[in-house]
């Protein structure tokens, strides 16, 4: 693992010498600061923080300015992983100039190095317009969140040959139209493969199956932080919120038994000066 600054020129090199893209999603400083120490090299600030930090039922309600607010921070926590942020829902699709306006705010003054935006052929010309611009454009396609009521739910998509022919005609356009990136989200890990072999852009996968070129998670699933939804592409590596809840616990309990705080965490008066010293 090299510690060279992470380019989108980092991603596609990586596809072409075959070597696995990895990335997990941040939406603080100190989880930033822990995702680039381990070396990852894409880090995603999603719209999945309404979920799992702002409490909403689905990515819909998430703001510019939410995400705004969560990119200057993990921006502050990271020097060598590509910061990529979400375009929240209806940030792009009113306008082009819209998309122009939202995205360049994330670039120019909150942090990001790359956009990612949802959609297939509908958003190819907002893709063009964007890196006509000098902003690199990610491109997520399957099961896309904020399209959540369209589809009727967190729903397996591109399982018909029908569907799996438009998510790769979708696909070629979004690169036509000069993505560097695209996630591919819940489909099945045949569709996943083709695609993969057919892009020059690198394909990232969750619950996508293995065939891709790299793969993401979000954070607080893999961590066992978020445990409301546990979706089947989630490996959990670690039961976090158990042993958040477990260490709280004790010190409710050391609170309550006087061993909290103890001497080594109480600070003494000053020494008394002597009479009569300068």
């Amino acid at each position: 693992m090299t510690r060279d600054k992470v380019t989108v020129r980092t991603l596609r090199r990586m596809k072409e010498r075959g070597e696995k893209i990895t990335m997990l999603t941040a939406y603080d400083v100190s989880t930033a600061r822990a995702v680039d120490d381990a070396g990852l090299d894409v880090v995603l600030v999603g719209d999945s923080l309404g979920m799992v930090v702002l409490g909403y039922p689905t990515t819909l309600p998430v703001t510019m300015d939410e995400m705004a607010h969560h990119a200057r921070a993990v921006a502050r926590g990271i020097s060598r992983a590509l910061l990529v942020v979400d375009l929240p829902f209806m940030s792009y699709q009113v306008s082009r100039e819209d998309a122009l306006r939202n995205a360049g705010r994330l670039l120019k003054e909150d942090g990001a190095e790359a956009v990612k935006l949802e959609g297939g052929r509908e958003v190819a010309g907002t893709v063009e317009a964007l890196v006509a611009a000098g902003i690199p454009v990610m491109g997520h396609l399957g099961l896309t969140p904020q399209a959540f009521h369209q589809m009727g739910g967190y729903r397996v998509q591109a399982r018909s040959a029908e569907e799996a022919d438009r998510l790769l005609k979708d696909a070629a356009a979004l690169e036509r139209a000069g993505i560097f990136a695209l996630v591919l989200e819940g489909i099945p890990a045949e569709v996943a493969r083709r695609v993969s072999q057919a892009l020059s852009v690198p394909t990232i996968g969750i619950g996508a199956g293995p065939f891709c070129d790299g793969q993401v998670l979000v954070t607080h699933d893999m961590l066992g932080l978020q445990t409301d939804l546990s979706p089947k592409f989630v490996k959990r590596y670690m039961h976090a919120r158990q042993l958040f809840v477990e260490a709280m616990r004790q010190f409710r309990d050391e609170v309550r038994s006087g061993a909290f705080p103890g001497p080594e965490h109480s600070y003494d008066l000053d020494p008394p000066t002597p009479q009569g010293a300068p």
